[in-house]
């Protein structure tokens, strides 16, 4: 995950109605994230050729309260993925920004202590990448810490209309978090997420994060208007 600060009026056409912008250190973040997802189910069946399979994706976070208590979120301005079924579902489920390009990924150890990974895209005709090495020891995220603040989100929020926003639980245990080094993102950023975000993904990312998945729960959404 590499985390970049934006500003704030960059994310207000896509901030879900009900919620507010979450901020770490003053600071207005997006993330670009490249994972794998892994013996994947939807709607509780495994799909021939769509269990295991690439994601990058750029989102945001944002707070919202429910009447009781605040909760802390994610919304996805792009999701890539290699599937033109999984973007179909997800979009329809979930209000979500699918869209499906030819993927690929590698794992590749680099020495005894470290190991790169690499995503990669295809968008008319040229590969765009999201890499970084990363030191093979690991450890638990710190209460409190930044590293916090990027994984730590457990609900997901979408915009429907002006005033509709649909909201949906993700269910994971604290995953433990190794140190990056070398990172490289090159895609045709204004293309793939808008003009408006060409400059400050232009930039050196203010952190740069990795972390273990584990088996991952997204819930049925729920919708509500303001």
């Amino acid at each position: 995950m590499l985390n970049y600060e934006v500003d704030p009026v960059v994310l207000t056409p896509h901030l879900p109605p009900g919620t507010i912008l979450d901020t770490w250190e003053g600071k207005t973040l997006v993330s670009m994230v490249g994972f794998l997802f892994q013996e994947t189910s939807m709607l509780g069946v495994r799909w021939p050729f769509h269990i295991n399979f690439e994601e990058v994706n750029l989102r945001f976070y944002v707070r919202y309260f429910d009447g009781q208590a605040w909760k802390r979120g994610a919304v996805f301005i792009s999701e890539i993925v290699p599937k033109h079924m999984i973007a179909l579902v997800a979009n329809n489920l979930y209000n979500e920004h699918y869209i499906a390009m030819p993927m690929r990924h590698s794992i590749k150890p680099m020495d005894d202590e470290h190991t790169r990974f690499t995503y990669e895209w295809k968008y008319k005709g040229h590969w765009s990448k999201l890499a970084a090495t990363v030191n093979n020891s690991r450890k638990l995220i710190e209460p409190g810490s930044a590293e916090e603040f990027i994984f730590e989100h457990y609900w997901g929020y979408n915009k429907i209309t002006a005033t509709k926003t649909i909201e949906y639980q993700v269910e994971h245990i604290t995953w433990q978090i190794g140190e990056v080094k070398d990172y490289v993102f090159d895609a045709p950023i204004a293309k793939l997420y808008g003009a408006g975000f060409e400059s400050w993904l232009s930039r050196e990312p203010v952190s740069a994060f990795f972390a273990d998945g584990s088996d991952v729960i997204v819930r049925a959404g729920s919708k509500f208007s303001i």
